[in-house]
């Protein structure tokens, strides 16, 4: 069986992922499309929402990791190949690796983005520690802040992730 991060379905699962982006912006959303493809062969789709739904989380790569966990009843995505018609975000690249995701594919980087009016290389800024003045982050501890860590401690039915 080939596996869906061989080198010859990669090519045509990133076409399926910009034919998807394309059909996306006819239909009214932003120009991104992805794909998951799970470890048993399944395809999950996913478009970006953002302007439709009013969801700033609602990126392509998100929307496919959603129907991928929805479609498997499972948060844990280990084997699943993310195919993108752009280079994930901070945000995507973030929500592959809480779902376990194995690879990513992309088509086009972020500079080609940043071209179509799409400039996220500043959260990559922020990030990597060049710009924090974006968004000030600060911890400020109160008596109960380590309370809902003790509670899942103490909680014997938790599942684990």
């Amino acid at each position: 069986m080939t596996k869906p991060h061989d080198v010859d379905h990669s090519s045509k699962y990133l076409e399926q992922a910009v034919e998807l982006a394309i059909r996306n912006v006819g239909e009214g959303g932003g120009p991104f499309g992805a794909l998951v493809v799970t470890a048993d062969g399944r395809v999950h789709e996913g478009v970006n929402r953002v302007t439709r739904d009013n969801d700033p989380t609602a990126h392509a790569e998100v929307v496919a990791i959603r129907a991928a966990a929805a479609a498997t009843a499972s948060y844990d995505l280990h084997g699943a190949v993310l195919y993108a018609s752009c280079e994930p975000c901070p945000l995507c690249l973030a929500s592959a690796l809480w779902a376990r995701i194995d690879r990513i594919y992309f088509a086009v980087d972020r500079h080609g983005a940043a071209a179509a009016g799409f400039d996220d290389a500043v959260f990559y800024d922020y990030f990597n520690g060049t710009r924090p003045e974006l968004m000030p982050v600060t911890r400020s501890d109160i008596p109960t802040s380590d309370a809902p860590f003790q509670a899942w401690g103490a909680f014997a039915d938790r599942k684990e992730y």
